[in-house]
């Protein structure tokens, strides 16, 4: 839901409010948008959606295409890409953390169109243990900070990203059909975590919990070789994932 632009304060500060009101609208659509549908979208009155789009194209925040639909501009991704680093790097101590309480690699991930992206990780302690690179983006269907990401959407998005990512079968455990994945994405609502045993990889089991109050949907996972990281670790491996992603609530307040 986008969030309403606010009425008080100095008209530039008023500006820059509706200015970001009109870029989540236009983030949230995840397609272009005519004028008339940001007006709608956004609650703002007609020429001031113009005067602020005009002013956003001139700064490459939005862009205007050739059937006049506006859509995110590229100045955004370097914009994106930084706040994901300082994310990534204010996360490290608390991954860390977790890391020695339970001994297996932590990750931090962000939804990331129709993938995941990781921002963050912490290894394990183990010579034996998950290595993923920051900045690598997996698939939402297969993968625990995927699933638990998904479990936060409402049904309609998680169709659209599902199919435009496709949900290829990754193993013999991957779920790759939708409405058993939207059933599975229940049981982590009413459970909340989300468990991939071998659905991305062979040997590999991760489990993950969603990361409350963040802008975007994002989670943080354990993970670490099935034989180690048994459905008996389980209880404690959630426990101290709510701990950690809790705390990292904060970083959002």
């Amino acid at each position: 839901m986008v969030r309403p632009a606010s009425s008080s304060g100095s008209n530039g500060v008023q500006s820059i409010d509706r200015a970001f009101v009109l870029l989540d609208v236009l983030a949230q659509a995840g397609s272009a948008m005519a004028a008339n549908e940001l007006v709608t979208a956004s609650g703002l009155p007609q020429p001031t959606v113009h005067r602020l789009t005009r002013t956003l194209m001139e700064s490459g925040h939005v862009r205007q295409l050739d059937n006049r639909r506006y859509t995110l501009g590229p100045r955004l991704i370097s914009l994106g890409e930084g706040a994901a680093r300082m994310l990534g790097a204010r996360a490290q101590p608390d991954l860390a953390v977790l890391a020695v309480e339970i001994g297996e690699t932590t990750k931090l991930a962000l939804l990331d169109g129709e993938r995941a992206v990781y921002v963050a990780q912490v290894p394990g302690r183990h010579s034996m243990r998950m290595f993923t690179e920051v900045g690598r983006r997996v698939y939402l269907h297969s993968t625990g900070v995927g699933k638990a990401i998904l479990a936060q959407l409402p049904a309609e998005s998680v169709r659209r990203a599902l199919l435009a990512a496709a949900t290829p079968r990754l193993t013999d455990r991957t779920l790759v059909d939708v409405e058993e994945i939207l059933e599975e994405l229940e049981k982590i609502r009413q459970t909340g975590y989300a468990d991939s045993d071998e659905e991305q990889e062979v040997g590999l089991r991760c489990i993950a919990v969603a990361v409350p109050g963040a802008p975007t949907p994002a989670a943080i996972s354990l993970s670490g070789p099935t034989y180690r990281l048994t459905p008996d670790r389980t209880a404690e491996a959630v426990r101290h994932l709510h701990s950690t992603a809790q705390r990292m609530s904060e970083y959002f307040s």
